[in-house]
């Protein structure tokens, strides 16, 4: 079993959502991603999705999606980001996932061999430019919905990967309020997205207080499961 990640899939198989609007890189993206995921990933392989999977705006639109990634190798799990807006209610979203798919939404997912993987969506942090008072109410949300889910984790397992959709960190505005529940938790590996083209410039990789952050959007890895290293 290998675990791998790839954030940002931004799939739109059931509306008309052409992500090479956003500069050529984009060009046939989903296909690029079939093909890289299927040459790197093996059925009993873990792949974490760090949100904003689809474009769709109702779970009935999102099912060609989902479908998508069922029919990719390896069994994945689906966290909800900003652009998600697609996925309701818990119940009703796990009622129509295919049996490869997987929910991380407010608990914490075993992948086996004492690994085990928590998170949520994270949001923009109030000390970043433009945030409002509603933004730090939601990212506020977050940071409880963070601790829910390292709450289900205590105890059950070795090892803990953590995925967030926004980034704890920030390169020139520094750490979220995320980072001291993942560093007193003993997280050794939290994965984000989020960050595209120009704003590739404020993601962080390197390891800090025992945690490694690594970004997964899908233009900064050429849409491509990138292998996650869990020491």
């Amino acid at each position: 079993m290998r675990i791998f990640a790839l954030a940002d899939l931004h799939l739109a198989g059931s509306v008309d959502k052409p992500m090479d609007v956003f500069g050529p890189k984009w060009e046939r993206h989903a296909e690029r991603i079939a093909v890289n995921w299927r040459d790197r990933v093996g059925p009993e392989d873990w792949v974490l999705v760090p949100g904003d999977i689809s474009w769709a705006m109702t779970l009935e639109e999102a099912a060609a999606d989902l479908a998508y990634l069922h029919d990719l190798p390896g069994r994945k799990v689906l966290l909800k980001g900003n652009h998600d807006y697609w996925w309701g209610s818990r119940a009703k979203v796990e009622a129509a996932l295919p049996p490869s798919l997987t929910l991380l939404q407010n608990d914490a997912v075993d992948l086996g061999g004492g690994t085990g993987v928590v998170g949520t969506r994270g949001w923009l942090p109030p000390g970043a430019p433009r945030a409002t008072e509603q933004d730090r109410k939601i990212h506020d949300r977050e940071v409880l919905r963070l601790g829910l889910s390292l709450d289900h984790a205590k105890g059950r397992f070795d090892r803990l990967v953590a995925m967030l959709h926004f980034p704890p960190i920030y390169a020139g505005l520094g750490e979220t309020a995320f980072v001291p529940l993942l560093r007193d938790a003993g997280v050794r590996v939290c994965l984000y997205g989020h960050l595209h083209g120009p704003d590739h410039r404020y993601a962080v990789e390197e390891e800090r207080d025992g945690v490694r952050y690594v970004f997964v959007a899908a233009d900064a890895v050429d849409f491509t499961p990138r292998e996650i290293e869990v020491r």
